[in-house]
């Protein structure tokens, strides 16, 4: 299945356990990539939920930077009225080894000053507070548990939803990469027909550019003659390079209609596309044939602006 890079899901979720009620809101997106980035943006309090997603995600997801957000958000409830606040509303109190740590460095930053005969601004409790980790301001942590598997939950319907996204997506622009192949392999086809053409046109030319050197160089075998002629040719015979574009229309259309992502292996399929193109463009020595060639080109170059958007 034909799958894009790009995709976005979102969602929201309301979490009951024994700690409280907590308001959830989910968000993932992706773009192109090379291989597969994940990046998360989740509570750090929340311990075994990113582990559980990095190995979730890649049974759904092969290429491209994705990037999952998690806002948790606890809800104080009482009798009568139910009121939101935010993350930090659960606090418990002081942490004790990180006060005494904050003040043990307090105490070293004032007999270092004093050492150096430096004069500091008091400290007031207000800033002790605001040091980091002093008070402790995360939900309990015995929460975090039943929280986590509620989550990872609420979290299968939200990755099913970003996969049909990008499948969604991917079947619209494997419609517009179908319709490219058809016209790649009309100019093909129109290709062969133009080197036919030409083929008739170069032989009336080279037979008489050989009465031209015969009479210019009387001295020199007519079968010399011959034999640069016929070099030249084969030098100009495009048949290899329409046989290669066909057996790559072929290829195309097997990757298109497999199961497993192929954008890679597409995207790689462009670059021979490619390069028979210029090619025949380097072999025509005809303009019909040169215009065909350069419409290939425009088109291959359309199409692999589709195909690397592809997983």
């Amino acid at each position: 299945m034909v799958k894009s890079m790009t995709g976005y899901a979102a969602s929201s979720c309301e979490i009951a356990t024994d700690s409280g009620v907590f308001a959830c809101q989910w968000e993932i997106r992706s773009v192109n990539g090379r291989g597969l980035d994940l990046r998360f943006r989740l509570p750090d309090w929340l311990e075994g939920l990113e582990p559980a997603l990095r190995k979730r995600l890649p049974e759904v997801i092969k290429r491209g930077h994705v990037t999952t957000s998690l806002r948790v958000t606890r809800r104080e409830h009482s009798e009568e009225t139910a009121s939101e606040s935010p993350d930090h509303s659960a606090v418990h109190g002081l942490n004790g080894q990180a006060l005494d740590a904050a003040l043990a460095l307090l105490r070293k930053i004032e007999t270092h000053a004093a050492a150096h005969h430096l004069t500091l601004q008091p400290v007031s409790a207000a800033d002790i507070l605001a040091m980091r980790g002093v008070i402790d301001s995360g939900p309990d942590l015995s929460a975090a548990a039943p929280l986590v598997a509620a989550l990872l939950d609420h979290a299968t319907p939200l990755i099913a939803d970003f996969d049909a996204n990008r499948a969604a997506e991917g079947a619209a622009m494997a419609q517009v990469i179908d319709r490219q192949v058809i016209t790649i392999a009309a100019l093909v086809h129109e290709a062969r027909a133009a080197a036919s053409e030409r083929r008739m046109d170069q032989h009336i030319a080279l037979k008489s550019a050989l009465q031209r050197l015969q009479e210019t160089a009387p001295h020199v075998e007519a079968g010399r003659f011959e034999q640069e002629l016929a070099l030249i040719a084969v030098k100009t015979d495009v048949t290899e390079e329409l046989d290669r574009l066909e057996a790559h229309i072929a290829a195309a259309r097997l990757l298109l209609a497999a199961k497993q992502p192929n954008g890679r292996k597409l995207d790689f399929l462009m670059q021979e596309f490619n390069r028979e193109a210029n090619t025949l463009c380097s072999k025509s020595q005809n303009p019909k044939l040169t215009r065909i060639g350069l419409d290939l080109k425009t088109v291959i170059d359309q199409m692999r602006e589709q195909i690397q958007n592809l997983e």
